[in-house]
């Protein structure tokens, strides 16, 4: 992950790559211009890092992804990469639980981190179950040599909750760095209790970073990273005008708040 204490990465929404069925034909060299456009932004706003997210209608809940998808997010983390300064981290993550692929464009392109919706346990989906195969993923880790990049797993936030018997989040959080998570992730809208599932993971899993995963803004970021190491940042950097770009100014002042420069 990103060197800087308590890192912020801003979130690239990356739209309907070639292999989706909602993909728009010829749109590929735009969707690359943009990319790169929203990451030099967040370059210039002193950002450490981004994550390069799909955003799509329909997904897998299985650990696949159409080839041509494969090779367009090998593209924009190449070209992203390419243009971004010596330690600005860059993550990849291929909706909704592609973390195979994710990892093996992570690899090949040189990009920092993995985000993966799911590593234990299992979580009900819009799609339907999402139920990772843990001995699956850390074995193809492995097997492509990509220990090295970070696998920043869900715990507990939009995209994943546990189902089954009760588990608190620090327990789910203790389960997925046993398995070889190197952070996880959790989020939730309310402040207080987000602060309480961190806590949480504080006492169960002592030593696992804690990212935030969503819900950051500027009212809130200084109270939340105190007690976290690091974020991801999404809505609150958009240009209300124009989402889902990003805002310059809206960037500088989360840094300022959080880094105390810009």
């Amino acid at each position: 992950m990103a060197p800087t204490p308590k890192p912020l990465y801003g979130v690239v929404h990356v739209p309907p790559l070639p292999g989706t069925p909602f993909h728009r034909s010829g749109s590929f060299p735009g969707i690359v211009k943009d990319v790169r456009a929203q990451a030099r932004r967040m370059v210039e706003g002193g950002m450490d890092g981004l994550l390069l997210q799909t955003v799509d209608r329909v997904y897998s809940v299985r650990d696949d992804s159409d080839p041509a998808r494969v090779a367009a997010m090998s593209v924009l983390a190449h070209e992203v990469l390419g243009q971004s300064p010596a330690g600005f981290a860059v993550g990849v993550q291929i909706m909704r639980h592609a973390v195979s692929a994710s990892l093996a464009v992570a690899k090949v392109t040189g990009a920092t981190f993995v985000r993966a919706d799911a590593l234990v346990g299992a979580t009900l989906t819009t799609h339907g179950w999402v139920e990772p195969d843990s001995l699956q993923i850390m074995t193809y880790r492995k097997a492509i040599e990509a220990m090295g990049v970070d696998l920043i797993v869900d715990v507990d936030s939009m995209h994943y909750r546990w189902a089954g018997p009760d588990e608190t989040t620090g327990g789910v959080a203790r389960r997925a760095v046993m398995v070889g998570a190197d952070a996880v992730c959790v989020a939730h809208p309310d402040r207080d209790e987000a602060l309480r599932k961190v806590a949480d993971v504080r006492r169960r899993a002592p030593g696992a970073r804690v990212i935030l995963g969503g819900f950051v803004n500027h009212g809130n970021a200084a109270a939340l990273l105190a007690e976290t190491d690091g974020a991801f940042v999404s809505g609150c950097l958009m240009d209300p005008e124009n989402p889902p770009r990003v805002d310059p100014d809206r960037i500088r002042r989360l840094v300022e708040i959080v880094h105390g420069t810009a």
